[in-house]
């Protein structure tokens, strides 16, 4: 389908990719990775056709067609909802108004007509193309998409100015998801979406009929959706065939056997390198010289890339406090004739870790403004003993004032006993170097987002309200925050659309649904097992709740089964592969050993006359490097 070959791409001088031969073939989903910089929008741009690349080749399959949704910037007005995202198909509604006119035609004209044949031909010949395209469904296609995609169908008449950014982007992916390209670039697509949005989205691409490449930071996500990684990283591309979660292991996996390959090379080339200085002044051994250099200059140095960088933090001891840390007693809140909590009882123990879900607009973030103190208009709120609260906010990357620095920011809400500490923490959410000097107006979300993070850990707090605070992070820097807030003895309520942000961290899930709540004494897993109605065991302390409408529908025990033998193929093959692995580095240090002996006597002295052993010692000397050669290429393979 897509065919990338010595693919290089520069900015100002600076090398970006190089020399990238990579093949997307028919159906299959891939997710690209890496560090952000790496240049991952860049790639699914020139590929979109909308950047242009230094040097190399793009070739694409007889016909095929690409669809690219970026990450932000589309705005779409002047056209109701449901019309906008139907002239996505408007191949089809030209095929369809061609039909119609045809019917006209027909009707109108004689059998005996010259024309009227070649008329019936072609409205069969459309008709028959319509109907195989899904033309006569498309209307139904077109709610389904806008349906799974959180609109409702009060909202398909309205004009598409009165949606927001984060709206826009879910009309653009409508609009994407009904042309169906044969290679789909999607960037970020789950940044605006819902968790019910999220895994609508799941399934959807999981049956997409065509080849799939996106960039998420959704860790759950790539899991559900792709079976082929593919890492942007020391300017190339790498290929893991298999999920997310298996990436992370393989590719540790690779980078120590990278490691352990350098330094290998570096005693090979430590050996040389001393051999040559000893001996580059001796005549009788000019030749062998001469020889050790040119094996140096072949060597192909391997170049170790440098570590990831990552948020490294805790946050600080909290305050003791009480047994209960916050209860809401009947409490009511609406914006006008508008009731978002309607009565609703909420007791917060401390030491939780509490998910609030539900979709858009159900009233997490106000629940979160009440538990924060925001006013309320029935009912009461009582704080626990000694509570001391820190709010992260959804747009609390917003409030930052843009005319400070970084570090200035920090510094206008530091205590004094701090001040001193400021750079070591800015430099924790990677703020190093000038880049504390940078004013905040400039910084990209995720900047703004770490530097938001880094402000809640300026004063201690028992419960900390988190609405959304994994926003704009990358998947690195999510790992990082959700190991601190499991290490945080205090207690946490919050809001996120990141499954496996909520599986990690969720110790109770309280969903906000029609102005009430419903609590789940549990984890992530067991809430959408109770909202599915799957038999499971119940946690102990727990209430036992009828089942609700399922949010995600379970595999079926024929489809567990195969994901099953497939694990077990799998496994079969790594177990294979590792063996080989272990077979050839044993045959590469045998190798090795026996290049070296006969590197020492080609360079003992009582040697240098005997021109037949120096002759016979050569040759097994090319044959022993070649075999080395052999051993490690097939190595590389294994390993790649």
């Amino acid at each position: 389908m897509l065919h990338l070959k010595n693919l290089c791409k520069e900015f100002a001088g600076t090398p970006l990719f190089t020399d990238i031969s990579w093949h997307l073939k028919k159906g299959e989903r891939v997710g690209l990775v890496g560090e952000n910089g790496a240049g991952k929008s860049t790639l699914m741009r020139i590929i979109a056709g909308q950047v242009e690349h230094s040097s190399g080749e793009l070739q694409f399959a007889r016909g095929a067609t690409v669809g690219y949704l970026p990450q932000d910037g589309i705005v779409t007005r002047g056209r109701p909802l449901f019309r906008e995202v139907l002239g996505a198909l408007d191949d089809l509604q030209a095929m369809e108004s061609e039909i119609r006119g045809l019917t006209a035609s027909l009707e109108q004209a004689s059998h005996d007509d010259p024309g009227y044949r070649e008329l019936l031909e072609r409205y069969g010949h459309l008709q028959e193309e319509f109907r195989l395209r899904g033309g006569y469904a498309m209307e139904a296609e077109v709610g389904v998409v806008l349906t799974g995609l959180g609109f409702h169908p009060d909202d398909w008449d309205k004009d598409c100015g009165t949606f927001s950014g984060g709206w826009q982007m879910r009309i653009a992916l409508a609009k994407l998801l009904l042309r169906k390209p044969n290679v789909l670039l999607l960037d970020e697509p789950t940044n605006h979406l819902d968790i019910e949005a999220r895994n609508w989205l799941e399934e959807y691409l999981c049956s997409y009929p065509y080849s799939v490449m996106l960039v998420s930071h959704d860790r759950f996500f790539l899991d559900q959706v792709c079976s082929r990684i593919a890492e942007v990283w020391n300017h190339a591309m790498t290929d893991y065939h298999c999920n997310y979660s298996n990436y992370l292991l393989q590719r540790e996996a690779r980078v120590d056997a990278l490691r352990e390959a350098k330094r290998r090379q570096d005693e090979e080339v430590e050996k040389l390198e001393d051999f040559i200085r000893r001996f580059r002044y001796k005549a009788d051994k000019a030749s062998l010289v001469q020889s050790r250099i040119k094996q140096l200059e072949k060597i192909e140095r391997i170049v170790l890339p440098p570590e990831r960088k990552k948020i490294r933090f805790r946050f600080p001891d909290p305050p003791k406090a009480g047994k209960i840390a916050m209860e809401l007693k009947r409490v009511t809140k609406g914006y006008g004739a508008r009731i978002v909590l309607d009565g609703i009882d909420l007791t917060v123990e401390s030491g939780e870790k509490l998910a609030l879900v539900g979709h858009n607009g159900a009233g997490k973030s106000t629940l979160m403004k009440v538990l924060n103190g925001a006013e309320f208009q029935g009912g009461e709120r009582a704080p626990g003993h000694n509570l001391v609260i820190d709010y992260f906010a959804q747009d609390q990357a917003d409030a930052l004032d843009g005319s400070r620095t970084a570090y200035e920011e920090l510094y206008e809400g530091a205590p004094y006993d701090m001040v001193p500490r400021l750079r070591d923490l800015l430099g924790a959410f990677l703020f190093t170097g000038d880049d504390i000097h940078k004013k905040v107006g400039v910084l990209s979300g995720g900047e703004r987002n770490r530097l938001a993070l880094a402000k809640m850990l300026l004063r201690p707090a028992n419960l900390l309200l988190m609405d959304e605070p994994t926003n704009h992070l990358d998947l690195f820097s999510k790992e990082v925050l959700l190991d601190a807030l499991r290490a945080f003895p205090g207690t946490v309520v919050f809001v996120s659309h990141d499954r496996h942000f909520i599986d990690g961290l969720a110790t109770r899930v309280v969903e906000v649904e029609g102005g009430s709540l419903t609590s789940y004494h549990g984890d992530y897993e067991y809430y959408l097992a109770k909202k599915s109605g799957e038999a499971i065991d119940t946690p102990a302390g727990s209430s036992h709740l009828e089942p609700r409408t399922s949010l995600l529908e379970p595999a079926s025990k024929k489809e567990r089964l195969k994901s099953r033998e497939e694990e077990k193929q799998r496994q079969k093959e790594e177990r294979s592969r590792q063996k080989r692995i272990a077979e050839v580095e044993g045959a590469i240090e045998l190798a090795e050993k026996e290049l070296a002996r006969i590197e020492e006597k080609l360079a003992d002295p009582v040697n240098s006359g005997d021109y037949a052993l120096l002759q016979q010692l050569g040759g097994e000397h090319a044959a022993a490097d070649a075999r080395l050669a052999a051993l490690y290429g097939e190595w590389e393979e294994l390993q790649g």
